[in-house]
């Protein structure tokens, strides 16, 4: 059973166990003047990685869920063909070629 806390006008605040179903107090335990329920806010806590992601299911958090996916399949074919590959020698390897790296931002043109 719920427990309910009331306070009286002249300041008197005490609580008490009731069922949902009985009636509210009326009077106060120490005084006898009127009183009122006190309501609280309820204590909520939001667990996991995102509470509007996973409530509303946008189309975001299905891509998010997709890449998670995809990136565990290639994590688990990399660990198994990993054995293979690490004893594959440096001779295997295609040699890398010398790219120069693209610009931030193309050049501005020159006013005349």
């Amino acid at each position: 059973m719920p427990t309910y806390e009331y306070r009286c006008t002249k300041g008197h605040s005490f609580e008490t166990v009731q069922s949902m179903s009985d009636e509210l107090l009326e009077t106060c335990e120490v005084c006898g003047a009127p009183v009122q329920r006190v309501m609280h806010s309820p204590a909520v806590h939001f667990k996991g990685s995102g509470f509007y992601n996973t409530d509303y299911g946008t189309r975001n958090r299905q891509r998010e869920q997709k890449a998670n996916a995809d990136a565990k399949a290639s994590d688990a074919k990399t660990a198994t063909s990993g054995d293979a590959a690490s004893s594959s020698s440096a001779a295997d390897k295609p040699a890398s070629t010398d790219h120069k790296p693209k610009p931030d931002k193309a050049p501005a043109k020159q006013s005349e």
